[in-house]
């Protein structure tokens, strides 16, 4: 490892103008390509202190052993360069977008004596015309063999042309109307290139001019009572529209445009393009990236104008290119993209309407694509093994942390203060053995203290079922095959599960484990498997230090030494370990980091679901929710026969059995329930003062009532003071 110091260049050596720069190893290999519009400042920035690097970056500056530059006039001529470098270096620290050649397109070589249509992949070539990219190369052969009926071009290759020409005998393309058949002379080089060049108009989205010629020649043909040649036009005006209907109309004005969108997580990104041409998505192609060093939005979007136009120019690069995020400085890369296009390019983020709609489902398929690739890296087994084997050498473990669990609290400001537990076995998430607690031991805001009080109540059940059953003697293991599992989600204190059922092994990691199973010593009296029997192997809490030093300080006190400990901090993705002063920084390729990431995030994912449904419940309660055996259904007809709680409560029994379904036994346990609830306080209009009545039906709130049934429901981000 390279000290940064010893190949830092002296005061005023750097020039204080725009260039790129180029970190190179001790093996003259450049690891990192760069520009900037001043150089001076921007390198200043990597030698500073590194304790206050990015990870990413402090990894970067003491891999490399030296740093060049050259400078440039402009910072256009710097982002030119900058791509330069990139495809002839191909730099590690730089983002790379993986799957970026794998797209088929349509081509159409002009720059042949006879162009030639076709499906083509990789590189792409001078002097070729190209449409797409589409997501199937048989979605590209549909298309053509419709448009073959108006625009016979030549799709055959070299070979076969040849053979054709050596015989004098067309293909079968030919004999059937879809080949003008250049091969034989039917067709001159000249007329042959002109129906290319139509074909390729058509493609690009100028398809009102071929439609409205063909109509004219449709009706001329009928005219003339050509009927057979007005037939065959008719024919080949379905086709061309029927070639349209494959790509739906989403932007009016024949709008020529490209909408990028990025979805992004710590360590990965996924970028989505969708191509429109004539109002048309005519292409679609998404990649994903490493994100290798630290990087903002506007840097990804940067990078990706760059993987898609580097080497484009005249039409190949749209009017509009509609963005997430915009490069800063944003000038210069709307220059590169003038001078690509060779006329004005508008690179800006959309507002409203139609475009800002499209770029939303854009947004949904990146997304889409970051979750599937997510997924995909998780199921993989071996991956899975790797991982869970970089976490023990990382943290000294023993053995590999088949078992973990993670900890996370939830809050608005300090009210509904809640925490979250969910399992990972071998890798994978167990939802059956997920938990949620509320904080009882206190009130207000405390995160440290909530995850002493969650840590110590998991972990004192644990030692309460191991002593109430004894089935563990002092100074005895927990082995697999004692491990108990239950089928349902449920709170600390409440739902019973409702599937018993064995969970296989999975990978070389658990090559040598037993199965889990339900041994009868772990279960109750009722048969149902023990809520905390148990325990992990790893406990990962979400925090730093301090929440880190409240977990150990749990189980040291309930005398646990044999489960590792660990946080993870959000902001630098840094492991804490308890008693130690330093994080332990995995690198950011690391499977293990990627796990560990994967178990916090679902922790604060479930987390946070659980306090918000806690608190929207905290809000819509009422006092009928106290009354026994009265539903949903009854409450609401109670509510809108009466108008409000408040009517309800000075209602007498006889006027409660007039509801519809309310029953006198019913009515006099409503009765009894609304006289001995508390009414809540009036409702004040803040902006006025005023003292508001709940005449509106407004429920009256009471506090919120414990086990409220678990909800899986999806990833939600912290909004404001939430977490």
């Amino acid at each position: 490892m390279a000290d940064p110091s010893s190949y830092r260049p002296r005061p005023g050596e750097i020039p204080d103008s725009p260039g790129v720069y180029r970190f190179r190893d001790e093996h003259r290999r450049v690891i990192y390509v760069g520009k900037a519009k001043s150089l001076r400042q921007r390198l200043a920035n990597y030698f500073q202190d590194l304790a206050n690097l990015h990870p990413r970056t402090r990894t970067m500056v003491t891999t490399a052993a030296s740093v060049e530059w050259t400078v440039v006039s402009t910072e256009v001529e710097a982002l030119q360069l900058e791509y330069s470098w990139i495809k002839e270096y191909d730099p590690r620290f730089n983002v790379k977008y993986r799957d970026d050649k794998s797209y088929p397109y349509l081509a159409v070589t002009m720059n042949e004596e006879f162009p030639r249509v076709q499906v083509m992949r990789g590189q792409k070539k001078k002097g070729v015309r190209y449409f797409g990219p589409y997501g199937h190369a048989w979605a590209i052969r549909d298309t053509v063999d419709l448009l073959l009926r108006v625009f016979p071009v030549r799709t055959c290759s070299a070979g076969v042309f040849k053979n054709a020409a050596r015989t004098g005998r067309p293909c079968l393309l030919g004999y059937i109307g879809k080949c003008s058949a250049p091969c034989v002379g039917r067709i001159t080089p000249d007329d042959h290139w002109d129906l290319a060049d139509e074909f390729c108009d058509f493609m690009a989205g100028r398809t009102g001019t071929y439609l409205r010629r063909l109509e004219r020649q449709m009706a001329e043909a009928a005219e003339e009572m050509e009927y057979e040649r007005a037939a065959r036009l008719r024919d080949d005006i379905g086709a061309l529209k029927k070639a349209m209907e494959k790509s739906a109309v989403v932007l009016a004005d024949a709008t020529d445009a490209d909408l990028i969108a990025v979805a992004e997580d710590e360590l990965e990104a996924a970028v989505q393009i969708f191509h429109v041409r004539g109002g048309r998505v005519r292409g679609q192609r998404g990649w994903v990236t490493d994100k290798v060093e630290e990087i903002t939005t506007g840097a990804l979007v940067e990078h990706a104008l760059q993987q898609l136009y580097g080497e484009e120019s005249g039409d190949a690069v749209p009017k509009e290119v509609l963005v997430p995020a915009l490069p800063d400085p944003v000038e210069p890369v709307q220059q590169w993209l003038t001078e690509r296009r060779g006329s004005g390019v508008s690179l800006r983020i959309p507002q409203r309407g139609d475009k800002k709609a499209l770029m939303e489902t854009v947004q949904r398929n990146a997304q889409q694509a970051l979750v599937l690739h997510k997924t995909k890296r998780a199921s993989d087994l071996t991956t899975r093994s790797r991982a869970l084997e970089e976490i023990a050498e990382a943290l000294d473990l023993d053995s590999a942390p088949l078992r973990i669990e993670c900890y996370d609290i939830s809050h608005l400001q300090g009210d509904d203060v809640v925490a979250s537990m969910v399992v990972f076995e071998d890798g994978l998430a167990r939802k059956s053995e997920y938990r949620r607690f509320q904080i009882k031991g206190f009130e207000g805001q405390d995160d440290v203290r909530s995850m002493h009080e969650v840590i110590t109540r998991r972990f004192r059940r644990y030692l309460a079922e191991k002593e109430k059953t004894g089935e563990w003697a002092d100074g005895e293991d927990l082995t697999d095959g004692d491990r108990p599992t239950t089928g349902a989600d449920t709170t600390e204190n409440g739902a019973a599960p409702t599937e018993n059922r064995a969970a296989p092994t999975h990978g070389p990691a658990l090559a040598d484990a037993p199965a889990l199973t339900d041994g009868p010593a772990l279960k109750d009296d009722d048969g149902r498997p023990k809520r905390f029997a148990y325990p992990p192997q790893l406990v990962v809490v979400d925090g730093g230090q301090p929440q880190v030093a409240a977990a150990q300080r749990a189980l040291d006190d309930l005398g646990i030494d044999d489960i590792a400990v660990c946080g993870l901090a959000k902001r630098l993705e840094e492991v804490w370990l308890p008693r130690e002063d330093d994080p332990v920084v995995l690198p950011r390729t690391s499977e293990g980091l990627y796990l560990l990431q994967r178990v916090r995030d679902e922790a604060h994912r479930f987390a946070i679901t659980y306090q918000r449904a806690k608190r929207a419940k905290r809000f819509r309660s009422s006092p009928l929710d106290d009354v026994p055996g009265l539903g949903e259904t009854r409450k609401q007809a109670l509510i809108k026969h009466f108008g409000s709680v408040k009517k309800l409560r000075s209602a007498t029994i006889d006027q409660i059995c007039e509801v519809p379904g309310i029953g006198r036994k019913t009515a006099e346990t409503v009765a009894v329930a609304l006289a001995g609830a508390t009414p809540a306080a009036p409702a004040v209009n803040t902006a006025t003062g005023e003292i508001m009545d709940d005449d509106d039906g407004a429920p009256e709130t009471t506090a919120d009532a414990p086990g409220e049934p678990v909800s899986a429901g999806t990833p939600d981000e912290r909004r404001g003071q939430e977490r």
